[in-house]
């Protein structure tokens, strides 16, 4: 009887090793993660600085329908054993993928400029020296990691890397904030309706739901599913389903609350000690940590710099690597961080290519908050239509057989969908009347 049930009790803390949550977390926490990049950070803290606590109440209202649209895009990846843009192409015109993805990789590429740069800028306020030497530094860093670390040892890299966020929660608990109204602005709105508050909400939800995010998650799970000898697509395997989209569920949904905890709390800190001493003008998140040392004292500065380099780290991979596995589904060429150098050439170059071409746009005369509200603009253009696309792919029983889209992700996802349209609208107005 003893040893039957010490043989239960092994065979329960081996299930449970294997089901345990940091075990199970990996495309959906990276990409949450990284949608907080140093251009999302300056977003979220000009928001707040020149808002005040009023824009809260946006990161409430995209959690589910980002969550909603990143499950979707993980779903096809794991279900078909293809990326999105292959999936795309037996929906679309491989001439309209095409444009779309060459969108994709000029709207990255200025915001992997945009990323290293803040890097740069942060790591001088910290150590000093010449910012361009660390801009540099990060970007060899950065393609090193991605060419010559294998994807299993490599995606634990990025996760540790997740860590690096909670600098910004820890901020906001270093200075003094109104947690009543805080309270009360993110269930109830109250701002003045005007082109600077509406440019300002189509900025949030702009860089909360961003394209690359779909292509990177989806890729992902293509990834995990080659790297694992014992899973293959659900298509094919259908027994596998249960714990797959389990995982995918518990995944996306953890990793995209923790994306907006994080914006919350960035936009929080910004409103509480920028916007409270009247510091309304906040271009880059390099600006927003140097602004906020007078104020808060050199911890929370400090804090909000570190944090500025760990999400860059892990921003730089997955905005180069999203726009690789686009471009090298849709020309047939080998794809996959698993692989070595010699096995994805023209794969790793691509990654490679993105990220030098980021170097120059940092080194050009190039203005970097034009290069950001044109890289945001395009964003907001491709979104929809590659939004749409998805939600087409992942209702077709000929792509999905019999996992196609919930209707819990259909609602939220089409929901989304027409947001992102509508922003895009917006925003060309903005630019019309403007």
């Amino acid at each position: 009887m003893m040893a039957e049930a010490r043989n239960e009790d092994e065979d329960l803390g081996d299930r449970l090793r294997e089901g345990s949550v940091i075990k199970r977390l990996g495309p959906g926490l990276i990409t949450g993660a990284a949608d907080d990049d140093p251009s999302g950070i300056a977003t979220y803290s000009q928001a707040g600085a020149q808002f005040g606590f009023s824009m809260l109440w946006t990161m409430v209202l995209t959690f589910p329908l980002m969550a909603a649209v990143q499950s979707v895009s993980a779903r096809i990846g794991r279900v078909t054993g293809a990326g999105l843009a292959a999936n795309m192409t037996k929906v679309f015109p491989s001439w309209f993928v095409l444009s779309l993805v060459a969108l994709l990789f000029a709207a990255n590429t200025i915001n992997i400029g945009a990323d290293l740069a803040a890097m740069g800028a942060a790591t001088q306020l910290v150590v000093g020296r010449d910012q361009h030497y660390f801009t540099i530094g990060f970007a060899v860093f950065s393609i090193i990691l991605q060419v010559f670390v294998p994807y299993h040892h490599y995606v634990r890299i990025l996760k540790w890397l997740t860590l690096a966020l909670f600098s910004y929660v820890a901020v906001a608990f270093a200075v003094h904030v109104d947690w009543l109204e805080v309270a009360a602005r993110t269930v109830a709105p109250h701002f003045a309706w005007s082109a600077e508050s509406l440019t300002a909400v189509v900025a949030i939800f702009g860089t909360t739901i961003s394209p690359y995010l779909f292509f990177w998650q989806s890729s992902e799970e293509v990834e995990e599913e080659e790297a694992d000898p014992d899973a293959e697509p659900l298509i094919t395997h259908p027994e596998q389903a249960i714990r797959e989209l389990s995982r995918i569920r518990l995944d996306t949904y953890v990793g995209m609350g923790f994306s907006n905890l994080i914006a919350f709390f960035v936009m929080l800190t910004a409103a509480a000690t920028l916007g409270a001493s009247g510091q309304t003008d906040i271009q880059t998140s390099a600006q927003a940590a140097q602004a906020l040392r007078p104020i808060a004292g050199d911890f929370a500065f400090a804090l909000f710099s570190i944090g500025i380099i760990g999400t860059g780290l892990l921003a730089i991979p997955v905005l180069a690597g999203s726009a690789a596995y686009a471009i090298s589904e849709l020309q047939g060429w080998r794809k996959g961080l698993e692989r070595k150098p010699q096995e994805a050439v023209r794969f790793y170059l691509t990654i490679a290519v993105a990220v030098v071409l980021g170097l120059v746009v940092d080194y050009s005369n190039l203005d970097p908050i034009k290069a950001l509200f044109w890289s945001a603009v395009l964003n907001g253009v491709i979104a929809g239509p590659i939004m749409v696309a998805m939600m087409i792919v992942a209702t077709r029983k000929s792509q999905m057989g019999e996992f196609t889209a919930t209707t819990s992700q259909r609602i939220f996802g089409w929901a989304a969908s027409a947001l992102m349209l509508g922003v895009a609208v917006a925003m060309l107005v903005l630019q019309v009347i403007g």
